[in-house]
């Protein structure tokens, strides 16, 4: 699609992305200029003119988390006071979507808060990917298109033709999406059961379904610092696992999470460009990328018609 009043702007996090969604849109990716003073603070400039346009800009959560954040907020700024018609985010990672409820007394939800912010600072409407929880969507007073990655996953393990797989949720909370999965390669369903010592650590504790002998999928949204999956990759191959299959959206791999996923039990980490992961990273990981289904959402937005057409096997 080829439109003057389409302008598509990339942040600092993901660029690659961004140019990948203009070139499938067909459309340039728009000029801006973003700084830092020595102080720290950002700086935006917009380098052509977005006057009564669609501004869509791709700014994905990943780290430094808070510098893209408030870099986001700056960019959403400039672009209302340059009088956009309106300011779509692209927000492939939406940032603290795991503090979306209190577990705890006196702790933030933390994703209305961010919520809230993009908001008040000018948003018009959020596209998104896998939420780490679906009900964060009513964290926001826009509209927020809310996508999945299932069907790119799901198509890729297809071509792959495991053999005697079955689809494992790493917990009760993907429980769901685990149990999508297994549908769709008509493969038996496992659910891990685990405890939180602290944050980012994890002990499984049961596992329920039978894994002996059987090839493991693991799904999940995201993968922060790689713990909890190695603790369910080797739990599983205590019961008599084959070598495991890894699928997740987000790789926002924490600390050295690319090293401890190099694991000799790991088969292959399926993961999507949701998160640019360095280029020189071990051949265990295969990264799909989610550009076309974000082109496709945008050119939907604007032209209009159903976003359900980019649900091949159901949405989230």
């Amino acid at each position: 699609m080829k439109s003057n009043k389409l302008k598509i702007f990339s942040g600092s996090s993901n660029p690659k992305l961004a140019e990948r969604i203009s070139t499938v849109l067909g459309q340039p990716l728009g000029k801006i200029k973003l700084s830092k003073f020595k102080s720290g603070e950002h700086y935006c400039l917009y380098e052509e003119t977005i006057r009564n346009c669609d501004v869509f800009i791709v700014q994905t959560f990943s780290h430094p988390i808070n510098e893209h954040f408030v870099e986001l907020l700056v960019m959403i700024d400039a672009a209302k006071r340059a009088s956009a018609r309106t300011i779509n985010l692209v927000l492939p990672y939406y940032g603290y979507s795991r503090q979306e409820r209190k577990a705890a007394p006196r702790e933030p939800i933390s994703a209305k808060m961010v919520a809230d912010v993009l908001t008040t600072a000018g948003a018009d409407r959020v596209i998104t990917i896998d939420l780490h929880a679906p009900a964060i969507q009513g964290f926001f007073n826009i509209p927020v298109d809310h996508l999945t990655a299932l069907d790119l996953i799901s198509d890729y393990i297809i071509k792959k033709k495991i053999i005697n797989p079955i689809v494992v949720s790493p917990d009760a909370g993907r429980a769901t999406t685990a149990e999508n999965l297994a549908n769709i390669l008509y493969a038996p369903f496992a659910m891990m059961i685990k405890k939180r010592p602290a944050h980012n650590e994890s002990v499984i504790t049961h596992v329920i379904g039978e894994v002996e002998g059987r090839t493991p999928i693991i799904i999940e949204d995201l993968i922060d610092t790689g713990n909890t999956i190695v603790n369910v990759v080797e739990s599983l191959k205590e019961r008599g696992a084959n070598d495991i299959y890894i699928c997740a959206t987000h790789p926002v791999f924490s600390a050295n999470a690319l090293e401890r996923l190099d694991h000799p039990n790991i088969k292959e980490v399926i993961i999507t460009d949701s998160i640019a992961i360095p280029d020189n990273h071990s051949s265990r990981f295969t990264v799909l990328s989610v550009a076309d289904l974000l082109a496709d959402a945008i050119r939907i937005i604007v032209e209009g018609g159903s976003l359900s057409s980019l649900f091949k096997y159901g949405g989230v």
